[in-house]
């Protein structure tokens, strides 16, 4: 995606703090993402003030710089077709820290972390963040950035998929957007995108699945 790019101090990127597990051991993850994809948006008495601004339930506010996006009024300035998926090309506080960078020009609406699935929201949903490269695009998405590197599958773990899963399936209910491969896609699907991300280890099939089962089970 725009602006995350590999450490430029020679450091070797590290292994990721847990290893891919079998995907029998998404089920539990699943569950608890599901449950918070059907959960209402808290109410304001007695809310923490992260969770009176996020758009998803359970999301830690993580705001990009106002520099980095574009406030808007959607869906009604825009319409929100499209859930636009990437991988960071470093790690999350490194990836949320380029969005809190004045100097970057670049956001996501979310990031999710590896090893456990955290979700952070950067960018309200009514708003346009500045991931997708395409200016059309940009205005009529919601970006989701996975913590990882596109060369290793030891990334992508359940729980990340699972979690990810979860906010793409309240994202679709929110916005009336399909359950498929033309309205979900990957960031070098983008038409004008000069990005590979997700890469050729994200797996589409698995990822898709448990997003309709999310949907299935509300």
């Amino acid at each position: 995606m725009t602006g995350p790019t590999r450490r430029s101090d020679g450091h070797r990127q590290p292994p990721p703090s847990r290893r891919t597990v079998l995907r029998g051991a998404a089920a539990i993850t699943l569950a608890t993402a599901a449950a918070a994809a059907t959960a209402g948006t808290a109410s304001a008495a007695g809310a923490s003030p992260s969770s009176t601004v996020v758009d998803y339930p359970g999301a830690q506010w993580l705001p990009a710089d106002p520099a980095n996006y574009r406030t808007a009024r959607r869906p009604r300035s825009h319409p929100i077709d499209y859930v636009v998926i990437h991988v960071t090309q470093e790690h999350f506080d490194d990836a949320v820290a380029v969005f809190q960078n004045p100097a970057r020009k670049t956001s996501a609406h979310y990031v999710v972390r590896s090893a456990d699935g955290h979700i952070g929201q950067c960018v309200r949903e009514k708003d346009i963040a500045w991931h997708a490269n395409d200016p059309d695009y940009d205005n009529r998405s919601i970006g989701i950035t996975h913590e990882g590197w596109v060369n290793s599958t030891a990334w992508f773990t359940e729980e990340m998929y699972a979690a990810s899963a979860a906010l793409t399936a309240a994202v679709c209910a929110r916005h009336a957007i399909p359950l498929n491969r033309t309205h979900i896609l990957g960031h070098h699907e983008v038409s004008s995108a000069t990005h590979t991300d997700p890469g050729a280890n994200w797996d589409w099939d698995h990822y898709l699945e448990l997003v309709r089962k999310v949907r299935t089970h509300r």
